[in-house]
């Protein structure tokens, strides 16, 4: 089969799940942190957690807000904080 036809064939899949004729064989789901709640149990600052992230305190805000959601290696550091919250106190000095 050449690579057109497979493109071809998999977006016709994709219309067809997406107007509910066939049922999508995986759903991944992603838990978002809530970086509002997980930001004052650790009783920091905005300004303190972009600095630790390495991001602004735009980017925090935006998050807490929920007008974007962190992504990539945000996301990954913020679950790890919010599993462990000490994570964050040994990020924070680097």
């Amino acid at each position: 089969m050449s690579i057109f036809n497979e493109l071809k064939d998999s977006l016709t899949e994709a219309v067809d799940i997406k107007h509910g004729r066939k049922a999508p064989s995986r759903v991944t789901r992603h838990k978002v942190a809530d970086v509002k709640t997980l930001r004052e149990s650790l009783a920091i600052t905005q300004a303190q957690l972009a600095q630790a992230l390495g991001t602004s305190v735009d980017t925090i805000k935006s998050w807490e807000s929920k007008r974007r959601n962190p992504t990539g290696l945000a996301a990954k550091v913020l679950a790890t904080i919010q599993d462990n919250p000490e994570f964050y106190h040994q990020l924070a000095p680097h």
